[in-house]
């Protein structure tokens, strides 16, 4: 059996807040590419049937980036859930809301320059 490794590290400040996040990978297309400014990791907890889940930012991130990189993973979900499931009607519901919110956030944008 193959075992694969994902690694994060975070330097935070004086307060604990993120700083810098590095991440490696065993598996990894992106040899050399290792810093982000953000990550959002979700596990399902299946004793008590929820889900915990970990978000972090760096000070750096952008507010415009930071909805861009959630309009994104939500889009994922929305394929891994027509993938998982087959559940059509739900995946096309979670892509409108991406339109929706993709479309709200080039307007931000626009109106912000």
């Amino acid at each position: 059996m193959k075992n694969s490794e994902i690694n994060f590290t975070i330097d935070l400040d004086n307060q604990n807040v993120p700083e810098k996040i590095h991440w490696s990978a065993t598996d990894n297309p992106n040899e050399g590419i290792n810093d982000t400014r953000a990550i959002a990791i979700a596990v399902w907890d299946h004793y008590h049937r929820g889900t915990l889940k970990i978000d972090l930012w760096t000070k750096d991130m952008e507010v415009f980036d930071m909805k861009r990189f959630y309009i994104e993973i939500m889009s994922g979900i929305a394929d891994t859930l027509l993938t998982a499931t087959n559940d059509k009607v739900m995946a096309d519901a979670i892509e409108g809301v991406c339109e929706t919110l993709s479309k709200k956030l080039d307007e931000e944008m626009k109106a912000a320059k």
